[in-house]
């Protein structure tokens, strides 16, 4: 495995059409959205998509989804508790951590476990070195709503059950920015190498694979473009926040309610002696 030497940042744009790209339980999982009216997706949503792309590529993933599971475990703790059974101390602990699981090494992860006879608590941190913002939409999102019915019995019973009302909620069309960054100090001690980093762009590039749901029908949510700057050294040439700026996206005069990402422009401002490189999406 190779070290990696270099600090990376990056851009995702993701365009969502009629979908629900991340609900929120706390409105009747209207698609989040923020003060302004952009759409947002969550930090958290992110990585679990990230997470379950790796798992599909074979890598071993310590946080995983209930219908992901692979290894039988039912809870985190006894993941934990299956796979390192001997350590020396907390540093061990994680060393261990992050040789077994990608998403350790790459997101960071709290181990905080107390075991059946309360002898061995487990209490470790691990800080990864991939960061990742909330999406933020290009412009407001059009959020239409959508009444439906189910008009089966979910249980038996004498008779046809009345009709159960509900409703679906859906961006009509939004093109996200995803924005993250690889520092190479903290990959340093998680072990996250530059064949970790390769693994990370092809997650991004095909995020929504094997993503499709009633919320979020196959096709509905796409990776438009990946841009992927390389420096060259280990802090970086500029500032996270300076590469990210430096990808302009704004709505093309006469647009008032875009339906593509034609409708934007979609200017990267050029950083002496650090140039991206452009991945198409899925």
């Amino acid at each position: 495995m190779s070290k990696l030497e270099n600090k990376i940042d990056f851009v995702a744009l993701v365009k969502v059409v009629n979908a629900n790209p991340n609900g929120d339980p706390l409105n009747g999982n209207r698609p989040r959205t923020t003060y302004a009216g952009n759409g947002e997706i969550s930090d958290v949503c992110i990585k679990r998509k990230l997470r379950n792309r790796l798992q599909d590529m074979g890598e071993s993933v310590f946080v995983q989804s209930a219908e992901q599971s692979d290894d039988g475990c039912t809870s985190l703790s006894e993941r934990a508790s299956k796979n390192i059974t001997t350590y020396s101390s907390n540093d061990d602990y994680a060393r261990q951590a992050c040789e077994k699981w990608i998403d350790v090494r790459t997101f960071g992860q709290v181990f905080a476990f107390k075991s059946k006879d309360r002898k061995d608590n487990v209490s470790v941190g691990v800080r990864g070195p991939v960061s990742i913002h909330q999406a933020v939409s290009c412009s407001p999102v059009d959020i239409n709503s959508m009444q439906i019915t189910k008009s089966v019995n979910g249980e038996p019973s004498e008779g046809r059950s009345s009709d159960t009302m509900g409703t679906k909620h859906f961006v009509e069309f939004g093109l996200y920015k995803i924005k993250g960054s690889i520092n190479v100090q903290l990959a340093e001690k998680t072990g996250f190498s530059e064949e970790d980093a390769g693994k990370l762009k092809e997650a991004l590039r095909t995020l929504f694979v094997n993503d499709a749901s009633a919320a979020r029908p196959d096709g509905s949510m796409e990776v438009v473009t990946l841009y992927w700057w390389k420096h060259n050294n280990k802090i970086g040439q500029y500032s996270a926040s300076k590469v990210h700026d430096s990808l302009m996206i704004s709505l093309k005069d006469g647009i008032q309610i875009p339906t593509s990402e034609k409708d934007y422009d979609i200017v990267l401002k050029p950083l002496e002696g650090l140039e991206p490189e452009i991945i198409a999406g899925m």
